[in-house]
């Protein structure tokens, strides 16, 4: 950590160049004699990189910036805040605190915090931050998590832990075995030091394969931001047996979309439907979830066709997802689309469709854009058909 960059005149640069051209910079070199061009570089890029992501961050002056990779991985800041408002308590333990903005939003909802990171320079980072943010209660700690809970005889109320999805063997892994660490084979460790635990996966495992590999899940949370899956998250609780809750959330700025369910065996009984006059699109969230049955069932909505994961109905409803009027229900049939569409612009989607989007622009010179959204979908008759529709939220 160069102490150098914290003046406020490498700030100020720093500060009035983060729309600059970053290949010209460069190649100008560093106007500072204690800070090389990389050092730079990687301030103003992970600085720009947390405008959004983390703005707390962006605005609190003099934040030292780790490198790249490690902003790219950590939460945002909305995902975090969500994961403080499941979980609280007196004592949490984070085993891989990276750039920390997980741990600081459980420092809002538990009275202590220890921060845990093998890499001394990010451990100096977060900890240096910590205090320009103005947070106290977080003990950060240079070493690996499960290094430090092995020489440990501390128990917390709940262990955090976000394993890395990279491998330098491997690249990037999405099984939990072969993340680092490695949490199936640490469970019993774990376990011995809290009676509850916060797995953070990638959004792309499988949630049958993730609850197969660890013990005791009594919750499953999939969180999407602006309908985009960005985090799967396992509650473990020691010798649970209950049923196994899954919880969708989509964070959305007007409204945050809520799904919940229990994972059982039971069977929905699923009434099918042309096309009525609205059509109800779930949000990522619940599609990663894989309640297509139950979520017809819930909302009293007819589904399109067994694999064709759209609903219908004649009034419109409160819908975790988007909802679309249908203006037209016509054949696959280019002359007809043409008729109705002139300008042949539109937002395409696909749902349980023989041809893929490229090929269905390809063949009806559909170009992006407009009003109106085109869906090409496999109807309860095994038909192809298209509906062209107008999104109302």
């Amino acid at each position: 950590m160069n102490q150098s960059i914290l003046t406020s005149e490498v700030q100020d640069f720093i500060n009035a160049h983060l729309k600059t051209d970053i290949s010209k910079l460069a190649f100008k070199g560093s106007p500072f004699i204690d800070i090389s061009i990389q050092e730079l570089m990687n301030q103003l890029v992970s600085k720009s990189k947390c405008q959004e992501k983390l703005p707390t961050w962006f605005t609190t002056p003099y934040i030292y910036y780790s490198p790249k990779l490690n902003i790219e991985q950590t939460s945002s800041e909305k995902a975090a805040q969500h994961k403080s408002t499941i979980i609280s308590g007196n004592s949490i333990i984070d085993l891989t605190g990276g750039f920390g903005v997980d741990t600081f939003y459980f420092s809002k909802v538990f009275k202590t915090v220890t921060h845990c990171e093998i890499d001394k320079e990010l451990s100096e980072i977060t900890s240096y931050n910590y205090k320009q943010l103005k947070v106290v209660n977080i003990n950060c700690i240079n070493n690996d998590g499960i290094s430090y809970l092995s020489n440990s005889t501390k128990k917390f109320d709940w262990i955090y832990i976000d394993p890395s999805r990279r491998n330098e063997l491997k690249g990037k892994v999405f099984r939990l075995a072969d993340c680092l660490p490695d949490i199936p084979t640490h469970l019993d460790l774990l376990f011995k030091h809290t009676d509850a635990i916060l797995v953070k996966v990638s959004p792309f495992l499988d949630i049958n394969i993730g609850i197969k590999e660890l013990q005791f899940v009594k919750e499953v949370h999939i969180v999407a931001i602006d309908n985009e899956v960005k985090e799967l998250l396992f509650i473990l609780k020691k010798n649970n047996v209950d049923v196994i809750s899954i919880k969708t959330i989509n964070i959305i700025n007007s409204s945050n979309q809520v799904f919940n369910f229990d994972l059982t065996d039971e069977n929905y009984i699923i009434q099918y439907s042309l096309p009525l006059k609205y059509i109800y699109e779930p949000n990522k969230a619940i599609f990663k979830s894989g309640a297509f049955n139950l979520i017809a069932e819930k909302f009293n909505l007819y589904k399109l066709a067994n694999n064709t994961h759209l609903y219908t109905s004649e009034n419109a409803i409160g819908f975790p997802g988007s909802c679309y009027e249908v203006l037209e229900q016509l054949p696959y049939n280019f002359k007809k689309l043409k008729a109705v569409l002139p300008d042949l612009t539109a937002n395409i989607k696909i749902r349980n469709f023989p041809d893929t989007i490229n090929a269905i622009k390809k063949k009806l010179k559909i170009r992006d854009g407009g009003i109106f959204y085109v869906f090409f979908i496999t109807n309860k008759e095994e038909k192809p058909m298209i509906l062209v529709t107008k999104r109302l939220n």
